[in-house]
């Protein structure tokens, strides 16, 4: 097998790796071997941001349950900032339902200082309770 190969349609240059042909960038013209010139992209691409796991249990839902959505905001290029924006009112929600409930229900630091135990306890039950709320609201919808 030749090391290098040139696709006669296209003008690309292919290299030989591993048994199989890779494209090395360049391109035939006019005679002439240069680097591939890719057109300009005059639109600006979507900032990434990494994922909360609000945002990767709507993605897993979406993807599951609701196709037609996933897709067009896949297909459009919008899907991460859809999930960034659900993330971040699901955190907003969930942090402040933590804070109300607890004020509601007494605990504070007080408790924390008085009996640990009690205070663990009670918090977890608060966080869970708020995060069984977030996900019915806005994660599972």
């Amino acid at each position: 097998m030749e090391e290098f190969i040139i696709d006669k349609r296209t003008g690309w240059e292919y290299e030989l790796k591993d048994e199989r042909y890779y494209p090395t960038g360049r391109v035939m013209k006019d005679g002439v071997m240069t680097p591939q010139e890719f057109p300009e992209d005059n639109e600006p691409e979507e900032e990434l941001y990494p994922l909360g796991v609000w945002a990767r249990r709507h993605l897993r839902f979406i993807r599951q349950n609701k196709k037609s959505l996933y897709l067009d905001l896949f297909l459009s290029g919008t899907l991460n900032a859809y999930l960034t924006e659900i993330d971040t009112q699901a955190e907003d929600l969930f942090f402040r339902l933590v804070k109300e409930m607890a004020e509601k229900e007494g605990v504070n630091e007080r408790l924390k200082v008085a009996d640990q135990i009690h205070w663990v306890r009670s918090m977890n039950n608060i966080r869970n309770r708020a995060a069984e709320i977030v996900n019915n609201d806005m994660i599972y919808v």
